[in-house]
């Protein structure tokens, strides 16, 4: 995907034009689906990925084949690989998102306004969404499962690296559908560059695009579309290791965030230190993380406790996705929480404290999607959330924020049901509102 960036964007074909609109009319009609018809249509698609399982393993490491070839970096080979572990939490992650609530149809406000004048907002899906994604085929999955479920059509683009992947995964999904009452064309797989670009201008016809990748990438994407975008360009997160503090959590959650997945935007990317714990704290940490194959960039007090190599500038602001780990000594809690809000992409950031009163200050002065508190920051993720899965982490401000799962992916619309008012009788004075909440 990334050499095609710098290509002016293109218009859509009428080829493509065509399948958008296709898509968008089956979208509407997947909008009027039941609860349950959605519901099964999902169980149909977990049973045909189940049935398909080898034939999208055997695709993933033809992938990975021609990804190594290709001397792809490891951060992006770690994300493109699909084993039969990842592909079995996949369908259940399916199955699980199934049995969730239904999103829409929700009233979230009942109001007569007057005798007679009664107005509700109601949940109803956003329309269709167009993601573009690099190397994660599972993400295909969980998108996929998702819109299906919230009543919302998909158009997928993942980078060339996962195209047989997907297009397995695709297939599968698609064949499942067919034993439901939601049409297969519902949802579509993009395969070329062109047509991703040229996604971006879709307007009218994609309701919200969603990017999952690297930063160049959703940057692009942010500065190229008029459609609206949800998503995060940066995964800095940090872990700050408070002066009063259980040094054996700390440094297994430190562990925990940094390694046990390195390539997620959800990994651990700079880890301060208070100062009056830095000598204990690093002295266990450290070696814990030398041997667990980290490379630790430290500022000068973090290298006189046993940091070998020297952080730079860049460092405090780097997305590693790597096993490569920031480490600064600070002198106070102020001090952390300055760093944080100059060098963070308010993705998630986490505080090991046993000091209850610093690890309340923490959660609500940090200005994150996810704030932790003594506790690793790789929960940061809709399956984890009990969300079932999510179409990406959005560290936005408006909502939504953090893992997007089924209620970022749904709308509102306001339903008026009168009597023959009209808005003169009450201009004149003549009638009055009444205003009063109902039940919901």
């Amino acid at each position: 995907m990334a050499p095609a960036l710098s290509n002016p964007i293109a218009n859509p074909s009428p080829e493509l034009l065509a399948r958008a609109a296709s898509l968008r009319r089956h979208a509407l009609v997947l909008a009027r689906c039941s609860n349950a018809e959605r519901q099964q249509a999902l169980f149909a698609m977990a049973d045909s990925l189940e049935l398909h399982g080898e034939t999208i393993l055997k695709a993933n490491a033809e992938d990975l084949t021609a990804a190594a070839a290709e001397e792809l970096a490891p951060a992006l080979l770690a994300r493109l690989k699909l084993d039969r572990a990842k592909l079995d939490a996949a369908i259940a992650g399916v199955r699980q998102l199934a049995g969730l609530s239904d999103p829409l149809g929700c009233r979230q406000l009942h109001r007569a306004l007057d005798d007679g004048l009664l107005l509700e907002r109601v949940s109803v899906p956003l329309g269709v969404l167009g993601v573009i994604f690099e190397a994660r085929p599972d993400a295909v999955i969980q998108i996929a499962a998702l819109a299906i479920r919230s009543g919302n059509g998909a158009i997928l683009k993942g980078g060339r690296e996962a195209i047989a992947s997907c297009a397995a995964i695709m297939q599968a999904l698609q064949d499942g559908l067919q034993r439901s009452v939601v049409d297969p064309n519902a949802l579509a797989l993009l395969t070329s560059r062109e047509e991703s670009l040229a996604l971006l201008k879709l307007d009218g016809l994609v309701d919200l695009i969603i990017p999952r990748g690297s930063n160049e990438l959703v940057r692009f994407i942010q500065d190229n579309t008029r459609i609206p975008v949800l998503g995060h360009a940066d995964g800095v997160c940090h872990l700050y290791i408070d002066r009063i503090v259980d040094i054996n959590q700390a440094v297994a959650i430190t562990l925990d965030s940094k390694t046990q997945y390195p390539a997620a935007c959800n990994a651990l990317e700079t880890l301060l230190v208070h100062r009056e714990v830095a000598a204990d704290f690093l002295q266990a940490a450290v070696p814990a993380l030398l041997q667990a194959g980290v490379e630790l960039r430290g500022d000068s007090e973090a290298q006189r406790h046993g940091v070998g190599k020297a952080a730079q500038e860049f460092d405090w602001s780097e997305e590693y996705l790597d096993l490569i780990l920031a480490i600064r000594v600070v002198p106070d809690f102020e001090t952390a929480l300055a760093h944080i809000e100059r060098y963070g992409s308010r993705h998630t950031d986490a505080i090991c404290s046993s000091d209850a009163n610093t690890a309340e200050q923490f959660l609500a002065r940090v200005d994150s999607a996810g704030v932790y508190h003594n506790c690793s920051t790789r929960f940061a993720d809709g399956f984890r959330y009990g969300f079932g899965a999510e179409v990406g982490i959005s560290t936005q401000t408006m909502p939504p924020r953090g893992p997007v799962g089924l209620e970022g992916l749904v709308t509102y619309r306001y339903r008026l049901r009168g009597s023959g008012q009209v808005v003169s009788s009450y201009s004149s004075g003549e009638s009055k509102f009444k205003h009063q909440d109902l039940a919901l």
